[in-house]
């Protein structure tokens, strides 16, 4: 058995290597051959530091990770893996270019352990480099720029005909054992390689006021796409049906694939909108807070999402068609604490499986008017 599944899943996956030298990768992004999406330069945040080991080990022969694309139908490459390498390396030399085509400010490194000289180095001075006038820019000597841009770094591809959900799971495992980015990141990348719209919709209802208040985040959580998270969170327990076979971290990540790839995308801007807009209306930044002794109390967390938000999210029809649907919604939320079943979804070590196995069905059904 395990073996079928083997050869069938490697019937899926067509790949190619090779070496390539870090100019051939320049011309290639110049020339529009290998694609970095704009939202994913927006997550391109490694310190001045990082970048400036980066063009160290570049420098002193030291070899770099290989980097992933994914081959398109027209022959182009997508970026999977790799992109703070290569945007550093863009960047640098004066080449990142923003989503407008634009280019970006070039970087200025900083002294490093080994070459303690790149203090102020840039590639080319002048006026667009911040921070630093342009008298005191140390330009890198031609030499050592044709050093690195005669340095070679690997090239994995996955090419066509490789079945397109394995550049997800591709770009998923690579980063899933970093520290760069966290789970909800790397679900955003994969968001944006699916259907760049659809990610654009569901971010631009967790950044509006009342899905902030509703769901009470900070500005910390917030920089941690939790608000994101929550958004899909929300989408993918209302919208996909959960069997229990799946860790909920692939759940989450399979649901919100297959709702991006379905591509509704105003179904899922009026699921969280009018879901949110309705739970603001109840009880404003309370709507998701254990309600006990007349009081709200403590933070939001999974349990509102999931038995109070998304039971409003699967009855919203139903909701709305009542006299007074934000009291009824109100009523329901605090009446819903009260429930012997509720102190059970909340119990310490209960894993996330089971926990969404109980929460869901229960506030599906509580929210029917």
């Amino acid at each position: 058995m395990l073996l079928e599944e083997i050869e069938t899943a490697q019937r899926n996956v067509r790949t190619d290597a090779f070496q390539m030298s870090i100019g051939e990768l320049v011309n290639l992004y110049d020339d529009g051959d290998i694609i970095i999406a704009p939202e994913f330069q927006r997550l391109f945040r490694w310190e001045i530091g990082q970048k400036s080991k980066l063009i160290e080990s570049l420098l002193l022969g030291i070899p770099l990770p290989s980097i992933f694309v994914y081959e398109l139908e027209n022959g182009q490459w997508e970026l999977v893996d790799g992109l703070q390498r290569v945007s550093s390396i863009l960047e640098f030399m004066g080449k990142l270019k923003n989503e407008n085509g634009a280019a970006c400010p070039p970087s200025i490194l900083e002294a490093t352990k080994y070459l303690p000289s790149l203090r102020n180095t840039v590639w080319e001075k002048g006026a667009a480099i911040a921070d630093v006038e342009e008298n005191e820019q140390l330009e890198l000597d031609r030499s050592l720029q044709l050093a690195i841009k005669r340095s070679r770094i690997g090239v994995e591809i996955l090419k066509r005909p490789s079945d397109s959900m394995t550049k997800f799971d591709l770009f998923q495992r690579l980063n899933a054992g970093g520290t760069a980015a966290n789970a909800q990141e790397i679900r955003n990348c994969i968001i944006l390689m699916v259907n760049a719209d659809y990610f654009r919709a569901i971010k631009a209802a967790a950044e509006s006021d009342k899905f902030l208040s509703v769901t009470g985040l900070s500005d910390g959580q917030t920089e941690k796409q939790r608000h994101i998270e929550m958004a899909v969170r929300l989408l993918v327990h209302t919208l996909v049906n959960y069997d229990g076979t799946l860790d909920v971290g692939e759940y989450i990540d399979d649901g919100i694939v297959k709702l991006a790839m379905d591509a509704d995308i105003a179904g899922a801007s009026t699921t969280i909108n009018s879901t949110i807009d309705l739970l603001h209306q109840a009880a404003g930044g309370n709507a998701l807070r254990r309600f006990q002794d007349g009081n709200y109390s403590g933070r939001v967390g999974l349990v509102g999402l999931e038995a109070i938000a998304v039971g409003v999210a699967k009855n919203l029809t139903a909701i709305q068609q009542q006299a007074d649907p934000a009291n009824f919604v109100r009523d329901k939320s605090q009446a819903f604490w009260e429930q012997p079943d509720v102190e059970s979804f909340v119990s310490p070590g209960m894993r996330g499986t089971t926990r969404i196995q109980k929460t869901v069905p229960f506030g599906s059904e509580w929210f029917k008017p």
